[in-house]
């Protein structure tokens, strides 16, 4: 029993990661796939020694589409082609590990299983003397036979998604296609032949096999293309011209070629310039604003917030803890007068948010604001003397926390956030400043960082926080209890991305607020 199941062991172990994030497989066809009634080779399963033990797929004459989805889902939808020579697929490295990842940035994800050469059972179709010599012209012509179909395949795929976008729950004008090898030449050919039905809306070849189309031409409507590619890899040397012909046509095109990396490096990690493709991609996808939900781009621009991004980013790299962001407003502040009792406000994007929404709350009561968008409490901590203490007020307001949840700066625990707001708070008892406490935030999920199931994590932060307060005579702020709905997120009337909170939000803030501080200053 031992021996017989050895042999299948791969399959089921991949069968078992599917169905863990996969929630459907789909029939591209109703029938038979028309051009292939009369194939009789069976689908096979196996494992390629060569490539990482990759498990690959070969003689498929019924072509599916595997539907995985984020648990934060942004609205944006990429088919996945793996590739394999037009001859086989390698379903696992180039489709269902790449769907994963997708999914971890809140892009439901689409593997599709086109047709691709029938092979005799028993032979190594990746054993191909032509395509080891580099006799490329004499291996696109017997894959001349499938090219069409595969290409079929892919229109039709598309075609489906978007007929079906409803009931996948899906935004039918946010397909894109994304392949490998000669995954990538089928999402090239794809574009190159769709209709407005079946075109998608980008696509994204990666180390394209584009050999046999290359004759083909650039639609006046082409999607926009991202290409990624090594310079040593000579299976991808016509990505050049594809990018050269995108070019020409007018439409948009960007492409990323490193100096190494070889072909099909995929997800795999090299400790080479290349591995970081994968952001680059992340990157042009933010700046056409396919990261951000269908709702927050009526209240920005992809490439607003891509702006933004790197402008977060570059800080954190020159200046971690934003020691710079206030320097010359600190030193422009007068000192408080004997009796101003100044309150400062510290955070993050909520309290920055906060005086941009409603300057005139701020500057009728003489309050100052210190808040950096994207700041952990780390950051916080390292900056509280020079933009609390030093700025000598009688009340700090301290809202924070929400960031270290989403992993701004990396991973951290509960007990380090609150250990960093307790922290806050001693050091200003110890100089004689009054704390509000502040509760986090109500979140359902991150938009920039989907999938982290935040609610329960902030309930927790929360009441210990609530806890630490009562027993050191802070004053707790609870906004939490006031603002959440019953996904204890953020309703849409209060925070249009669920985060970041409306002008209505941050009035029912002030109420409290205002509440808090004349509290803390009529009993002291």
């Amino acid at each position: 029993m031992k021996d017989f199941l050895l042999p299948l062991l791969p399959l089921l172990l991949l069968l078992s990661a599917v169905s863990a994030t996969a929630q459907e497989r789909i029939r591209l066809y109703p029938g038979t796939a028309p051009g292939s009634e009369s194939w009789s080779f069976p689908e096979r399963t196996d494992t390629i020694q060569a490539q990482d033990n990759a498990l690959r797929l070969t003689n498929i004459s019924e072509p599916t589409l595997t539907v995985f989805r984020p648990k934060g889902p942004n609205g944006t939808t990429v088919l996945v082609c793996p590739g394999g020579a037009f001859r086989w697929l390698s379903i696992e490295k180039e489709g269902y590990d790449v769907a994963r990842w997708l999914t971890s940035r809140g892009i439901t994800a689409v593997v599709l299983k086109y047709r691709v050469l029938q092979t005799q059972p028993g032979t190594d179709p990746s054993q191909d003397r032509d395509l080891a010599m580099g006799n490329y012209a004499r291996f696109d012509s017997v894959n001349a036979a499938v090219l069409p179909l595969a290409i079929a395949d892919g229109l039709e795929a598309i075609r489906y998604l978007r007929r079906h976008s409803a009931q996948l729950g899906i935004e039918s004008d946010r397909i894109g296609m994304m392949g490998f090898s000669a995954g990538g030449a089928l999402a090239i050919a794809v574009a190159q032949a769709a209709d407005p039905e079946s075109r998608p809306n980008f696509i994204a070849p990666i180390y394209a096999y584009c050999s046999p189309i290359l004759n083909n031409a650039v639609p006046a409507e082409a999607p926009p293309l991202f290409m990624a590619l090594a310079d040593d890899d000579k299976l991808a040397a016509g990505n050049a011209t594809i990018y050269q012909k995108w070019h020409a046509a007018g439409r948009p095109a960007e492409v990323h070629i490193y100096p190494k990396g070889g072909h099909g490096f995929g997800l795999r990690k090299q400790n080479l310039p290349i591995d970081l493709w994968t952001d680059r991609f992340m990157d042009w996808l933010d700046r056409e604003g396919l990261l951000m939900t269908p709702q927050m781009l009526q209240h920005s621009t992809g490439e607003g917030a891509w702006r933004w991004h790197r402008f977060w980013e570059e800080m954190i790299r020159s200046d971690w803890a934003g020691l710079k962001r206030y320097t010359e407003l600190n030193r422009d502040l007068a000192p408080p007068q004997a009796a101003d009792k100044r309150v400062v406000f510290y955070g993050n994007s909520i309290t920055e948010g906060w005086v941009g929404y409603d300057p005139d709350f701020f500057a009728k009561n003489g309050y100052v604001g210190r808040g950096i968008g994207g700041q952990t409490t780390g950051q916080m901590l390292v900056r509280f003397r020079q933009d609390v203490l030093n700025l000598k007020p009688a009340v700090v307001v301290i809202l924070a926390g929400t960031n270290d949840i989403a992993g701004n700066t990396g991973e951290t625990s509960l007990e380090t956030t609150f250990g960093n707001l307790a922290s806050m708070a001693e050091l200003a008892r110890a100089n004689q400043v009054h704390v509000v406490l502040s509760s986090v935030l109500p979140v359902y999920d991150y938009p920039w960082s989907p999938g982290l199931e935040p609610a329960d994590k902030i309930v927790r932060l929360n009441a210990m926080l609530k806890e630490y307060a009562l027993k050191n005579d802070f004053e707790y702020l609870d906004y939490h209890s006031v603002m959440a709905d019953e996904r204890k997120g953020l309703p849409e009337h209060l925070a249009k991305d669920g985060v970041h909170p409306t002008l209505e939000g941050y009035k029912v803030m002030e109420g409290l607020v205002q509440k808090a501080i004349d509290k803390v200053l009529s009993n002291n």
